[in-house]
This record gives structure tokens, sequence and C-alpha cells, in this order.
């Protein structure tokens, strides 16, 4: 990291502001309260509400933009402030409500009358700069909302969602039951048995699928072929691949070896959604958002006339790694992709209910927390279907529940609240949303080996929205967009409900092991279950 300066991302509010007096702290490193819980952002109007008449009707970037970009007020007080401090500003996102300044640290601690120092991760040795504290003055409380990086704090589990203690080759699976797809794990065939995914190549050249890559996590073409030959021999292999698209300096280097994740989320995208247009929007280590390139993305996505229909992530972080008012942005950048028609997934996270490192209380995940993004959880075997142990998913500390939830989530905690009672919040936005596959992946990473986590369980569902949008594209009908509204009033009939199986997690040595069960209905394991194309396209009329 730098040692004498960095760069400053500032989000600017709307709000009319007082002269520029005195300093007040905008933003402070505490440990958020357990039960504490916050309104989101502004929903993505009603184009998602199924029982609105404005459903489908995705907004341009124009008028997006016009519901985020600052007041001339607020540009005006912004740039005379930055004038008498001699600093210039870089729009980051399209609207500019993001603004990037570079600032000697000497400088940035009394602009923000903070004391920013270098810390350094015990385990890696990474260091980062930052403040426990910062102010403005008083005349840009309620222009700037929120200044990055200062107070949020790089995630020590800053890896993939991945696990792979049990990879292993493929020739050491043992025979299960040689009449199903799903003896030898779980492969193409096997999903496409179990949710009734079609072979039937997809035909509209406007579909996208995204998926997010970071550095070290390259997808080789020569690996994706070899996939191809053995578990799709109907398709191309020679013909069949995906774009790339380079943020923050990643450009998917071919040359080294394979960490797995980047070769699960192409693999299980290329690979099942047949035909449809794939990107790989990969994150170099050149980002300086202080979120893994996560805000970069998405202010990126924000930025093309065409979004990609669906954007999968097998990536997260603690809830509480990032500050509220952090949060609170970025998922407001997600609320506005929703609002573009962009369908926004991540994968819940490998590591059940999660624990806070200084208690027993269960920890959420971010960006499974935001409302408006749909949380995929994890499953495991097959005729029938259980929860996966390690299928993260809880209840956020930072956002209230959504409308769209409530008649789902509250009759899960009528029946089964009291279990695990006080070790989360009851009141917050719940998740998972929905659950798919997560365990013995095939992959090809130099060689065939299985793999498990709910980053297989995202590209799989990923796919599954690619393809019912396609069938929506071709006649004439929008795609999916932002899927909660819409999956907890009709669409979780789609779905087959998992009740066998529980999450898990040992908090601490005195404590025992807890986690949340799958049961009939909504649980926070496997939200609704997992998907049957067949029951999407009857419940659509396609």
């Amino acid at each position: 990291m730098f040692t004498t300066g960095f760069t400053v991302l500032v989000y600017l509010g709307l709000a009319l502001a007082t002269p520029l007096t005195n300093f007040r702290v905008l933003e402070k490193r505490d440990l958020v309260p357990h039960g504490f819980t916050r309104v989101g952002p502004a929903s993505p109007e009603h184009v998602s509400d199924p029982s609105s008449y404005k459903y489908g009707q995705y907004l341009t970037m124009e008028e997006v933009g016009s519901f985020v970009k600052p007041s001339s007020v607020t540009k005006d007080a912004v740039d005379a402030w930055l004038r008498t401090n001699g600093l210039d500003a870089t729009a980051v996102s399209p609207a500019g409500d993001w603004i990037g300044i570079n600032v000697p640290v000497s400088k940035a601690n009394a602009l923000f009358d903070a004391d920013f120092t270098t810390f350094t991760h015990q385990d890696t040795g990474s260091q980062f700069i930052r403040t426990m504290s910062y102010s403005l003055p008083e005349a840009l409380h309620g222009h700037v909302e929120v200044v990055h990086p200062t107070v949020s704090f790089p995630d020590s589990a800053n890896l993939p969602l991945t696990t792979t203690k049990q990879k292993r080759s493929i020739h050491e699976i043992v025979q299960r039951d040689p009449s199903t797809t799903c003896a030898n794990g779980t492969i193409p065939a096997c999903l496409q048995d179990l949710y009734q995914i079609p072979l039937t190549p997809a035909t509209q050249k406007n579909n996208t699928l995204g998926v997010t890559g970071f550095f070290g996590n390259s997808a080789h073409f020569t690996y994706l072929a070899e996939f191809l030959k053995m578990y799709r021999p109907d398709i191309d292999a020679n013909t069949a691949t995906f774009n790339v698209v380079g943020i923050d300096g990643g450009d998917n280097p071919q040359e080294g070896p394979s960490v797995s994740e980047g070769e699960l989320d192409i693999q299980y995208t290329v690979g099942l959604a047949t035909n449809v247009n794939v990107t790989y929007y990969f994150i170099g280590i050149d980002n300086q958002d202080g979120l893994m390139g996560f805000l970069d993305e998405a202010n990126l996505l924000l930025a093309l006339e065409q979004p990609p229909l669906v954007l999968t992530t097998s990536y997260g972080l603690q809830e509480k790694t990032i500050s509220l008012a952090l949060t609170q942005k970025l998922c407001n950048v997600y609320a506005q992709l929703g609002a573009r028609g962009t369908t926004i997934l991540f994968a819940s996270g490998d590591s059940g209910p999660g624990c806070r490192s200084d208690s027993n209380v269960f920890e959420p995940m971010f960006p499974s927390n935001c409302p408006y993004v749909t949380s995929v959880g994890g499953t495991q075997n097959f005729a029938p279907e259980e929860a996966w142990p390690g299928s993260s998913g809880g209840f956020s500390n930072y956002y209230a529940r959504p409308d769209y939830q409530k008649k789902a989530v509250g009759a899960y905690l009528s029946a089964h609240g009291e279990k695990n009672a006080g070790r989360f919040n009851a009141s917050g936005r719940a998740f998972p949303d929905i659950a798919a596959k997560a365990d013995f992946f095939i992959i090809n990473a130099n060689g065939f080996s299985g793999i498990q986590g709910t980053s297989a369980s995202s590209p799989t569902f990923a796919s599954i929205v690619a393809l019912i949008n396609d069938r929506l594209l071709a006649k004439g009908r929008p795609q999916m967009g932002f899927l909660n509204p819409w999956l907890y009033s009709t669409g979780h009939a789609a779905f087959t409900d998992i009740t066998t199986g529980n999450s898990s997690i040992q908090c601490s040595s005195t404590d025992p092991t807890r986690g949340f069960d799958a049961v009939a209905g909504w649980d926070p394991v496997t939200g609704f279950g997992t998907p049957n194309f067949n029951k999407l396209v009857s419940l659509l009329d396609l």
C-alpha cells in the first residue's frame, strides 16, 4: 500500500448545508451493536415489483443517474471546499455521485481532521492506510455522505467463497449410483437433470451473463475447452468461449497455476448457459476503492449503455468489516443496476451462520445482506437434496427486513425463531433467498478434480436465469432484472423446498456447534430452495 499518499473516494449527497465553519465527525469506527438495523437505500422504483404497472420497464443510464446525481448546490459546495484546499476531483461514477481525489496522508489528516495510520495485517503482512474516525466541516454535512477508505478495514477472510478442502481427482470419487448423472460428482449433466436445465442453445444476441473474477483467479481458455469436450460434447469446444473485460489492471492472464475459482465460475456458466454471451469482469490489484474492486466494477457496469442482464459474484466480506455508511452506498449502486434490469447474484458464503470474532453472535455476510441483490445458498447430495452445512445465511445487523420478505421470513421466525435467539438480529434483512447445489463440483484446473462451495451455486443459478431471459427476450418481453420482489410474491412456487439438513459453525471452543435448520418454507440456509427450470417456464408463461 501507499505510505505517503492515496486516493480518497467521496460520496456526494443531495441536501443543503450551512457555511464552512467547524468540523463535525462524519463517520467513526465502532462495532455495530447487535440488533441495530438501518432502513435501506431507495428502492429501484417499481420496475421490479410484479404488482406495479411499471414492472419490467427498466430505466436507462440517464434515468437512473437523475435519481442519484448531486445537486448543483452540492457540487458547488464541494468544489469550493476542494479549491480552498488546492485539490481537484475526478468523477468515478457515471452520475458523479462518487468522486476521487489524490491527496498526501499529511494533507488528508488536516482535510478530514483524522489520524491516518498504516496498519499491518498480522497474518498476511499486508499494509493499509486507515483512520479510526474522520470529520468534515459542518457545511459539508448533507453534501458529503461518506469518505473512503477511512474507517472500513479489509476483511481478514478476503478470499473466494470456495473451499478446496475436499478437492480431489475425479478418479478417486467413489461410485454411488450409476443410474444417475450425479453418481460421480456434480457435472453439467447432473445439474441439467436436477434442475431441468435445457441443452437447447440460447438464440438472443443481446442476452448477456457477467461473471466477476479477481486477481489470482484466472479462467483458462484451454481448461474450458477440455472441460466442454468432457462434459458438454454437444457444444463445439473450439467456438464456445467467453469475453474478458479488465478492471483495475486485471487481464485474466493465462500463464501461471490455476486456483480453481475462475475455472469454476466460467466452466459452469459457459457449460450450462448454452450459447449465452458470457463476459468475465476481471478485477486486478490496482483498485483504490478499498472494497476489492466491488465499487469499481459496479460503476463500470453502470456506465455501460447495456450492462449484463445477469451478474454472478462468488466473493464476499463479513458485514462488520465495512462501515454502515459505506455499505449503504455500495448497496445503493446495486439498486441502480437492478433498476437498469440487471439480476445481481451473490454466493451467500461458506461459513454457515458465521461468527463475530469477539463473541458467539452470528455474523452475516456482505453483499448478501443488501436488499437489492439475490443471495444464493448451497445444498448437497441428490434424491433428495439437503442443506449444505457451510451454506451461509442469517440476518443483517445493518438492513431492516424489506417489505417483500416480511411474510415469508415472518412465518419462519414465528415457527423457528426461538432457536439461536439472541445470536441474530430477528428484524434484519434475511438471506439467502434461494439455493443450488454446492458439493463436489468437478472442474478442470489443469486436471479434473472436485470442489465445493456456494461459489458453485451462484453461477449455476445465474445460468438458469440467463436461459430464462433468453426465452423472455425471444418473446419480446423484458429480462428478469432484480428478482426478489417477484421471487417472494410468486416466483418461489417454481423452487423445490429443501426441508432437511442445517448450517453449522462452532464459534468458540466452549460453545457447541450451532446453526440454522432447513425447514418447510423459507429458511436462512437454503432460502426458498432450488430452482426447477420447467416450473419457471410455466410460471412465467413461456
